[in-house]
């Protein structure tokens, strides 16, 4: 046996030894997945997979959608977030905004709209949205 003939060998042996670690692996996370209650119940991942044509017994891959929705969710929330803050932050400089007492996060459709996009995600929404923490107060107490 000559030399290339050993390495490829080994290097057959290697990737079946990679492969049989992966499947190890894949069939541990599937089995975590029976003790996990993910954040999006099982029904609505369900309703909407079966909405979209998609139908499965097993509820392994329920939750697995489901922890992939959550995750989506969490990092369109997140980035949604830096938006508002560094829109917030743009704000903070004119020292003449009154809003900016509060220091809370204010999320706004545009905020929204901006992660979402990052993601190849585009929402057109309607004009009557309110994209102002004003919206909806009071006309006396706005102060203007």
């Amino acid at each position: 046996m000559n030399h290339s003939q050993s390495s490829s060998q080994g290097q057959q042996q290697s990737s079946e030894g990679r492969h049989d670690d992966d499947d190890a692996s894949l069939s541990e996370f599937l089995a975590s997945l029976m003790d996990y209650t993910p954040t999006i119940p099982d029904e609505l991942v369900e309703h909407y997979l079966a909405k979209s044509g998609f139908q499965c017994p097993d509820v392994r891959l329920i939750r697995l959608v489901a922890v992939a929705t959550q995750k989506f969710v969490a990092e369109v929330a997140t980035d949604a977030l830096q938006q508002c803050k560094t829109r917030q932050a743009a704000v903070v400089k004119d020292k003449r905004d009154k809003q900016q007492k509060d220091k809370r996060p204010i999320l706004t459709m545009e905020d929204l709209s901006k992660a979402l996009h990052e993601y190849g995600v585009n929402v057109k929404h309607q004009e009557y949205f309110a994209d102002s923490p004003s919206t909806g107060m009071d006309p006396a107490s706005r102060e203007e």
